[in-house]
């Protein structure tokens, strides 16, 4: 695993690069949000996808959400009801993961059972630069134990998936908590878990 520790608010292009090249090539890396370490690939690269899973352990891949540059680019991937996006446009960037109607562009391994996805957009300087360098979404599901405890200090990250990811960028200790879940595909918004993003807006 290469293995770069970045400045939080001013982040180093150089290191955002080599990330983005991983990428490019169907790599893994580990990158810092507002909540927690996130793994991530490119959402169109079915291989990257399947490793994602093998290292959570996880069949149920449709759990995994996904980061968006902005709230423009959310709209290519779900459907955004008017309620949605003024909820959206208020929150985010922040730390919410937002359950909406999947477009049918996401691929089908994103995708639940009701045809939903997790679109996130996290108030983070290097997974916001990542993305918007990228040019398309990145999975983001976070670097857990195998007792699945969330993990938040970088190096004892690096030490646990550095055989299986390619590249991390590290940015110090985060918080520790997930963001927080909001179902908007329906009717009525409803807090799926609760987080590091406040939902009393919704309660």
């Amino acid at each position: 695993m290469e293995y770069y520790e970045l400045h939080p608010e001013t982040p180093q292009l150089r290191y955002i690069n080599k990330a983005v090249e991983v990428l490019r090539k169907g790599g893994l890396i580990i990158y810092p949000t507002d909540t927690v370490y996130g793994i991530g690939c490119d959402i169109y690269n079915k291989q990257a996808l399947e490793k994602v899973i093998q290292i959570k352990n996880d069949s149920d891949s449709k759990l995994f959400s996904f980061v968006c540059p902005n709230l423009k680019d959310i709209a290519k991937y779900a459907k955004v009801s008017d309620y949605a996006y003024r909820t959206m446009k208020h929150l985010l960037p922040g730390a919410y993961t937002f359950i909406l109607p999947a477009a049918k562009q996401v691929p089908k391994l994103l995708r639940s059972k009701r045809k939903t996805v997790g679109i996130r957009i996290p108030n983070h300087p290097i997974a916001l630069r990542i993305v918007e360098e990228f040019g398309s979404p990145i999975i983001s599901t976070s670097t857990t134990s195998r007792k699945g405890d969330i993990l938040i200090n970088p190096i004892e990250i690096k030490n646990v998936f550095n055989s299986q990811v390619d590249l991390m960028l590290a940015s110090g200790n985060l918080n520790g908590r997930p963001s927080s879940v909001i179902n908007l595909s329906e009717g009525e918004p409803e807090v799926i878990r609760e987080g590091a993003g406040d939902v009393s807006l919704f309660v």
